[in-house]
């Protein structure tokens, strides 16, 4: 019997870190600000298992093992359902989302944290050796902890996704209460009651795992207002593909990324001023661009021989690569012979790697966390610099510089702090309004390209000029270079953004 209790503590200890990283990633993915979302919900939590410590003390002893079970259920229950209510009141009420987050983490640590002392408590009834108890829990209950730490972003999370992984733990922890329950029957007064409990929550878990999808789909659609027709959540983000007639649409985290409609007005921009102004350019590194509709204008240059895109997440270059709606946007980029897919992380990839290229285009992600905030700072591109030609160019996608003029033009200063010469500009993208890139190179004398050698839908060589022209509500302002150490970019984006978004 004791040796079933201690297999329950490492289960619990499994469920409970489950239930915190699932809000952790569900916050961070809908929130953005990975860092301060887990940093937030680790703590609650935290605070929460204390105060569920607290209070197991008023269980009485004879009640300990009934009340241990009747909190297995709630946690299962609150725990496995959270993540799939969450989805549900960010889509409906965007409002109150943060209060219903903090207010499940603190009711779960608060449950979470009972258990714990309440299995020490059964146990210490039976006589266990005090030192020998403190010892098996606390092992078992770590072990849990390094289970589910490992097993979550690599199998569960990209597997079942966050809605199911959930409720696949509540389902564990009212798998640890009937086990209990029907271990130590001859001590429970109200088994019966406490079975048909079991059997209920158990039910409601099961058809929440079998409608788990639709139902997060369904959240979704509201969410973006149009049909999902891919929705995927991998070890690094949540993919989700809309289409409104002929516009597909590309949503990462929640955030959009293009719009089939206008999406060449971003590229042209992105890719033609620095490859129009490069003839001999036969080597170009994309960093990012998973989506491919880079190296496609990168593609219609007959000098260029090879394309080496480094893009972090799979899942991403596969998607691109082989759906038919996708692929026909981007021309197929991704199978071309000239282009050579890695997945792995940008930063690693140049530290490991020692190519020169005569051209690089940079299309990251805007730094809305730390941990993409890191591809725009100082040591990134320091190390950045090293693979690019004496007489090449880099160009960087760099937010908007009406919208987030601080971020625009701390990229800015990040590039001249390592030594590179820049030429900023910015262009109009109906989907996303003004936009920014930046020029960057070792040598001094870019100027606009007199004509573009390859077709384009939206640039010529007039619209090319006057998008280095910087009207008086967008001139540069004196900001920091982003330190990998500070990370002042990343405050600067949530300071913008924070004041144009309602």
């Amino acid at each position: 019997m004791d040796r079933l209790l201690i297999l329950s503590v490492f289960v619990v200890a499994s469920c409970g870190l489950a239930y915190e990283l699932i809000a952790g990633a569900l916050a961070s993915y809908l929130l953005g600000d990975s860092i301060l979302q887990f940093s937030s919900i680790i703590g609650a939590y935290l605070f929460a298992m204390g105060i569920g410590s607290h209070l197991s003390q008023y269980v009485k002893d004879e009640d300990s093992l009934a009340r241990f079970i009747d909190i297995e259920l709630l946690v299962g229950l609150i725990g496995g359902v959270a993540a799939l209510l969450l989805f549900l009141v960010f889509s409906w009420l965007a409002a109150p989302f943060r209060t219903v987050l903090y207010a499940l983490v603190l009711i779960i640590g608060t449950l979470v944290g009972m258990e714990i002392p309440l299995v020490m408590r059964v146990l210490n009834q039976r006589q266990a050796e005090f030192r020998e108890l403190v010892s098996r829990v606390l092992t078992f209950d770590y072990l849990g902890a390094l289970a589910v730490s490992l097993l979550f972003p690599l199998v569960l999370a990209p597997k079942l996704g966050l809605a199911r992984t959930g409720l696949l733990f509540g389902i564990c922890n009212v798998g640890v209460a009937i086990w209990t329950a029907y271990a130590f029957r001859r001590e429970l007064p109200g088994l019966r009651a406490q079975m048909s409990r079991a059997l209920v929550v158990l039910a409601l878990l099961i058809a929440g795992f079998a409608v788990a999808d639709r139902l997060v789909q369904w959240s979704e659609k509201s969410l973006f207002g149009d049909e999902i027709i891919h929705a995927e959540t991998t070890p690094y983000q949540r993919l989700v593909i809309t289409r409104w007639h002929d516009d597909l649409r590309l949503h990462i985290n929640g955030n959009l990324q293009f719009s089939s409609r206008d999406e060449f007005r971003y590229h042209e921009a992105l890719v033609h001023p620095v490859m129009a102004t490069l003839p001999w350019a036969r080597r170009v590194l994309v960093l990012g661009g998973g989506d491919g509709l880079a190296a496609r204008e990168l593609l219609k240059y007959p000098q260029v021989e090879a394309i080496t895109l480094v893009d972090l997440d799979p899942a991403m270059t596969t998607l691109f690569a082989t759906a038919p709606a996708l692929t026909a946007l981007n021309h197929g980029a991704l199978k071309d012979k000239r282009v050579h897919v890695i997945n792995d992380d940008a930063g690693r990839w140049l530290e490991n790697h020692d190519q020169v290229y005569d051209a690089v285009i940079v299309d990251f992600p805007d730094p809305s966390n730390f941990a993409l905030g890191k591809l725009y700072s100082v040591p990134m591109y320091r190390l950045l610099k090293r693979h690019v030609a004496e007489h090449g160019l880099v160009v960087v996608q760099s937010t908007s510089p009406y919208f987030a003029p601080r971020s625009f033009w701390s990229i800015n200063a990040t590039l001249r702090e390592v030594g590179f010469h820049t030429w900023p500009y910015h262009t109009y993208v109906p989907s996303f309004g003004e936009w920014g890139f930046i020029i960057a190179g070792a040598q001094p004398g870019y100027a606009p390209p007199e004509r573009i050698p390859v077709p384009t839908r939206y640039l010529n060589p007039a619209a090319i000029r006057l998008m280095f022209d910087f009207p008086p509500d967008m001139q540069p302002l004196a900001v920091e270079p982003n330190r990998l150490n500070t990370q002042s970019l990343v405050h600067y984006f949530e300071q913008d953004w924070r004041n144009v978004q309602r």
